[in-house]
Parts: C-alpha cells; sequence; structure tokens
C-alpha cells in the first residue's frame, strides 16, 4: 500500500446511526445479543492485562466448530474487513484486475484501489458466470450486499472450482450469512472466506471476525496477521457466542418471519428486492430517496441511502428489526 495511492482513493459512505434518540434501520446488525455475552465481556477484563494466547487456539477451534472447517484453517482478525483487507493484500498488486460484483460493499473496490489494483465490476446476479481467469482475485458477497440475495449453494461451488482452476483464489465475505441455514465454503480449496460476529450476534463494537484459507493462503494469512491483533474481550466474547446454537436458531426464524411480513408490506408501495438477509432493498421509482429519508427521520427513524451503491439511484435500505420497532417502519411509510 503506497501513500500516494491511499490518498487519491479517499472513503466510503456507510449505515448506521449514533444518535439515541433515532431508531437505526440504516446498519444490518442484530437488535439482540446472547444472553450471558456481557458477563462475559466483563469477566475478560483481568486477561486483558496480560497479552492475549498466541495463537489464540480457544477462539480458532471455536470458529472452526461454527462454520465446519479445521482449527488450522481460522486466521483471528479484528472484524471481517480486517481479513478483506489482508487478503485482498496478499492477492493484490499494482495493476492487478480484480471480479467484483456490484451492486456489493463498497469496501472491496477500495480495498483493490488502495493496492494499486483494479476493480472489474460484474453485476452481482451474473458474478458466478464470470470467467476468473487474467484476475488476480474474485470476489463474492454471500448473501449480497445491498440487495439480500444467497447464491445457489451448487453455482457457488462451481464457480469456486473454475477460480481454482483458473489460479485465481476466490474471497467469500460471508457477513451475513450467519442469517441463513446456508453452508459456508470454509474450507474450501483456493478460497479464502471472511466472517464478521458484527452482524449476527449484535456487536459491532465488538471488532471481532476471522479468515478462512487453506494450503499457501492460509500459510500467508497466518504470517501476515500481526500477533496479538484481537483483544482477550473480543477473544472471549466471540468464543461465547458462536457457540450460542440456540440464539442462532432463534435469530433466524424470527428473521425470516419479520422480513417476509415486511416484504409483503412494502410490496403494495415500492418494488422490493427478494432478500435472504436481515434487510430488504427497495427501488422508490420516482419518487424522491431524500424526500423519503427525511420523512422517515420525521418520525424518529434512520434508514439507508441505497443511491450510494454502485448502479443504484432510487433505492433504500431496511434493516429487518423487532416486530414492534418493524412495525414503527410500516407505519411511517403508511403500508
Amino acid at each position: 500500500m503506497r501513500r500516494k495511492t491511499v490518498q487519491q482513493v479517499g472513503r466510503e459512505p456507510h449505515g448506521s446511526n449514533d444518535d439515541s434518540d433515532v431508531l437505526d434501520f440504516s446498519a444490518n446488525t442484530n437488535p439482540r445479543v446472547p444472553d450471558g455475552v456481557e458477563d462475559v465481556y466483563r469477566g475478560a477484563f483481568d486477561s486483558s492485562r496480560s497479552y492475549p494466547s498466541e495463537p489464540p487456539t480457544g477462539y480458532c477451534e471455536a470458529a472452526a466448530e461454527y462454520v465446519s472447517c479445521d482449527p488450522e484453517q481460522v486466521v483471528p482478525t479484528p472484524g471481517g474487513l480486517a481479513a478483506i483487507r489482508r487478503a485482498v493484500g496478499l492477492a493484490v498488486g499494482e495493476s492487478d484486475s480484480v471480479l467484483i460484483p456490484c451492486p456489493s460493499f463498497a469496501e472491496y473496490a477500495r480495498e483493490v484501489r488502495l493496492q494499486g489494483g483494479k476493480p472489474s465490476f460484474i453485476p452481482q446476479n451474473q458474478i458466478l458466470e464470470a470467467d476468473p481467469a487474467s484476475h488476480a482475485l474474485a470476489i463474492v458477497c454471500n448473501p449480497n450486499n445491498p440487495t439480500g440475495n444467497a447464491y445457489d449453494t451448487d453455482a457457488l461451488s462451481a464457480f469456486a472450482a473454475r477460480c481454482r482452476d483458473s489460479g485465481t483464489p476466490l474471497l467469500a465475505d460471508e457477513a451475513f450469512l450467519g442469517f441463513t441455514d446456508r453452508s459456508s465454503l470454509a474450507g474450501t480449496n483456493g478460497v479464502v472466506v471472511a466472517r464478521s460476529l458484527t452482524k449476527l450476534f449484535g456487536l459491532p463494537g465488538l471488532r471481532a471476525g476471522f479468515a478462512v484459507a487453506t494450503d499457501e493462503f492460509n500459510e500467508a494469512l497466518d504470517i501476515a496477521r500481526r500477533p496479538w491483533n484481537v483483544g482477550n474481550p473480543a477473544l472471549a466474547t466471540g468464543s461465547f457466542c458462536m457457540a450460542r446454537k440456540e440464539f442462532i436458531m432463534t435469530t433466524r426464524e424470527r428473521v425470516h418471519t419479520e422480513r417476509n411480513r415486511m416484504h409483503e408490506a412494502l410490496s403494495g408501495t415500492f418494488d422490493v428486492y427478494p432478500s435472504d438477509s436481515p434487510f430488504l432493498l427497495f427501488d422508490v421509482g420516482d419518487r424522491e430517496v431524500e424526500k423519503l429519508l427525511h420523512r422517515a427521520r420525521d418520525h424518529g427513524l434512520a434508514l439507508r441511502d441505497a443511491t450510494t451503491f454502485r448502479g443504484l439511484d432510487s433505492h433504500v435500505r431496511v434493516a429487518v428489526r423487532l416486530p414492534a420497532e418493524n412495525d414503527r417502519l410500516l407505519e411511517a411509510f403508511d403500508v
């Protein structure tokens, strides 16, 4: 990463609102956390006076159980984005081309540009049909953000195989996969999986995540990882959360039910995208996005302006929250 390149790239806008008087539908984090998680976090205070174990074996074992891979394939990171940055940094050099879906998480293209690479944008619903040859890296977001759709498992595995045959690493961002019952690509040869504990467990400030890779890429990720890169509270809390199977199942059921209810209600007014995620994207048509955002704000709600995503010019994204909170959103739109 070079200073002049970094200065030219800039930053990308994101959701989330820190105003305590506003109900935040702009960030896709679980409004609930597992029972007992605060006690675990507070209980890790004493261990914070020492460096974390190196490597943090217990955390790696919890992560491996969580995504069904070998503990040796897990590389702890302070959040999923840290795993994405490290994978891009190891795969992409100056002027290298990278397959990137659009619309999708804007940080993919930013990370590629920070390394001096060149994003090659492909419509997200066509990314699995793209030819990975001649690209330094291919990226998929499953389920995709902001559209919400998860990819067909067989089609995704076939794309991973084509990437492997082409010698092109595949980076699979599975930040929202925990909200589904679909299998992870973790442990698949030629694939680097990035996972975050932010979304499913409602702890965005924890900064805990991990990468999963095999063979040489796993070795490179592990060597490049800074020692003690995840603090003891995050390691303890993350390990605890990943083992909360009942919480995960309850969350999936609630999100599924509420998402379907919101989709049906909003579809009477807007063009709402199908979703497998804890959020919904909809096209507002000839209405002004800015006016809709202000209208929601007048009702104490913060929505995500999705026009900041590449290829979207009349779209809004809303999180799927708790039933009573979702009622407030639907009432604000008179649906």
